[in-house]
């Protein structure tokens, strides 16, 4: 079936993150942050493993900083707060932690990387989504992991899942043409230092304001497909 590679992938963030929310209580909060240095630990070199997997660097740097001018003339990091302070305010009183922070963070470990891409096209062409259910046992994992400590904005995170993923499955016939090795691999490069900078923040040695990064990976898919082919 069409799409189900993203239905499983949704449906194991969201329990895990209800399973790390209202388990969480029962989680000390030494071990809490344990595990949210092991999420950080794990995600630094995820990201660089992407992000050196590139071949181009010329096009890793100039994707990274003509994305961050457009994300941030667009105030693509305050919008995605500002609908996680909506949704914290909508269900105040039912949250922990941060719930900006939980959705933000979740969303774009979920939604970047060369599984989410290649994962979706295979799911719109009817292929069995190997790499969908292989990514979503390890979201569901990160999940439980994310939410014990950042509370229930994590679970808000499905929804740009769906939307990218769904996206990118109903568009699969079409996109599939552009999606050369080389685009696929600069493209995830640029997203594997978004993931690296999340990594920094859940460790705690600096927050980026990643979602402005966004277009970068964008920008690195045009770029490759111009100047690369």
């Amino acid at each position: 079936m069409i799409g189900l590679g993203t239905v499983v992938n949704v449906g194991a963030v969201l329990a895990g993150a209800l399973v790390g929310r209202f388990a969480g209580h029962r989680i000390p909060e030494r071990l809490k942050a344990g595990l949210m240095t092991a999420l950080g630990l794990a995600t630094v070199p995820i990201g660089l493993s992407y992000g050196l997997q590139t071949k181009q660097p010329l096009i890793l740097v100039v994707s990274l900083v003509v994305g961050y001018v457009i994300g941030g003339a667009l105030g693509i990091e305050r919008r995605l707060e500002g609908f996680g302070d909506r949704m914290q305010a909508r269900f105040a009183g039912k949250t922990d932690g941060s719930f900006t922070e939980g959705f933000v963070a979740a969303s774009l470990l979920f939604c970047v990387g060369a599984m989410a891409v290649m994962g979706s096209i295979q799911d719109g062409l009817g292929q069995t989504p190997t790499f969908l259910y292989t990514k979503a046992l390890l979201d569901g994992v990160a999940a439980i992991a994310l939410a014990s400590s950042l509370g229930i904005g994590v679970a808000f995170s499905v929804i740009p899942v769906m939307v990218y993923q769904g996206a990118i499955t109903v568009a699969a016939s079409w996109v599939e043409p552009w999606l050369t090795d080389v685009a696929v691999r600069e493209m995830s490069a640029a997203g594997g230092m978004l993931i690296f900078a999340i990594g920094l923040d859940l460790l705690g040695i600096k927050r980026v304001p990643v979602g402005d990064f966004l277009p970068a990976i964008g920008v690195a898919l045009a770029l490759a497909l111009i100047f690369v082919g």
